[in-house]
C-alpha cells in the first residue's frame, strides 16, 4: 500500500481492520519496493475481460483463478524474456531460450531476406532483490 495521506488516514486503517485485512505500506522514500505487483496489477485491470464489477466474492475469485492461471502459465511477460513466470519458476528457460534461437536460426537459414540482421531471442534479464543484490536468470 503506498504512503499517501488517503492511504495512512484513520478511515482507510478503520476500513482495513473492519475487513480484517492487515495494513501495510511501503517502505519511506522508496519508491521502487513494489514494481512487479503494481505491473500484474495494471495487466489485471487492464485484461479485455475484465468485468467492470464483480457479481460477488465468489464470482470475484472465480475470475481471478482463472486470470492467474494464465499469467503465470500462459502469459508471456517482456521483462523475463518472453517466458512465463512458470517457466522461470520450473528453471526451463535454458531449454526454452535455446529452443526459439534453434526456431529463429533456421528462419533466418531459410529466408535471410526477411532479417536485417541474425535474430537472437530476447535476452534474459537479471533478477532485481530488495537489498540491491542482483542474480542472472539460470535455467
Amino acid at each position: 500500500m503506498e504512503r499517501g495521506t488517503s492511504m495512512t488516514s484513520k478511515p482507510v486503517a478503520a476500513l482495513l481492520a473492519d475487513l480484517n485485512i492487515a495494513q501495510s505500506h511501503s517502505r519511506p522514500r522508496e519508491s521502487n519496493d513494489n514494481p512487479y505487483s503494481e505491473a500484474q496489477f495494471r495487466t489485471l485491470k487492464y485484461c479485455p475481460a475484465f468485468p467492470e464489477r464483480f457479481g460477488s466474492i465468489a464470482h470475484a475469485r472465480a475470475f481471478c483463478r482463472q486470470f492467474f492461471t494464465y499469467y503465470n502459465h500462459e502469459h508471456r511477460h517482456s521483462g523475463i524474456g518472453l517466458h512465463t513466470p512458470a517457466s522461470v519458476h520450473l528453471s526451463t528457460v535454458g531449454q526454452i531460450r535455446a529452443e526459439r534461437a534453434r526456431t529463429l536460426r533456421a528462419a533466418y537459414a531459410a529466408n535471410p531476406g526477411r532479417f536485417r540482421r541474425n535474430p537472437t531471442p530476447p535476452s534474459l534479464r537479471t533478477r532485481h532483490y530488495l537489498s540491491g543484490s542482483t542474480v542472472p536468470y539460470i535455467g
